[in-house]
């Protein structure tokens, strides 16, 4: 499985694609989109969406992993992220990508151990998780990192939907709060 991660931000967006097979990571790779900050938002949203593109269509990736928005002291830091972060989910979405959504604590717990880590752990981790021999860039490597941290979410993820129905509830249809025969 070939597995594409994004890090959205308006002033630089990062990527990050590894392979899977198994439990064994593979790094193919990563960058970071470096967003004009001097160009209306709409040019900026659109320089996001079009790059992703073209990662997407470079690399190949069969899913994507992007970490969510979390909420800051800032409302419209945390406003302008957002639409960052759906010019990336719509470029996902437009190359036909499954997208997982995972917090910054569940990323960071997920590859350091810790959900509070620093991104120098963090950097450190991903060099150390895909036997890297430099450390990558802080959007590149917050971008990897949520690439493994679906690596790691998926076959628990795959095996809690193989079972998350009751029997006699599948081909069910529920709509508000009951259930349809």
């Amino acid at each position: 499985m070939r597995i594409l991660g994004i890090d959205p931000g308006l002033r630089r967006t990062g990527f990050g694609v590894i392979d899977v097979q198994g439990a064994t990571l593979r790094y193919v790779a990563s960058g970071t989109i470096v967003v004009p900050t001097e160009q209306p938002l709409s040019r900026r949203l659109k320089v996001i969406l079009d790059n992703i593109r073209e990662v997407v269509r470079d690399t190949q990736p069969d899913v994507a992993g992007l970490e969510k928005v979390f909420v800051n002291a800032n409302p419209s830091s945390t406003l302008l992220l957002g639409q960052a972060r759906g010019a990336a989910m719509c470029a996902l979405a437009d190359c036909d990508l499954d997208v997982h959504e995972y917090t910054a604590l569940q990323i960071k717990k997920s590859v350091v151990g810790n959900g509070h880590a620093q991104k120098e752990q963090v950097q450190i981790m991903v060099m150390h998780l895909l036997s890297l021999s430099g450390t990558p860039s802080p959007d590149a490597a917050d971008a990897l990192a949520c690439a493994i941290c679906h690596a790691h979410f998926s076959p628990l993820t795959e095996r809690l939907g193989a079972h998350a129905a009751p029997a006699g509830a599948r081909g069910r249809r529920i709509r508000r709060g009951r259930l349809l025969a």
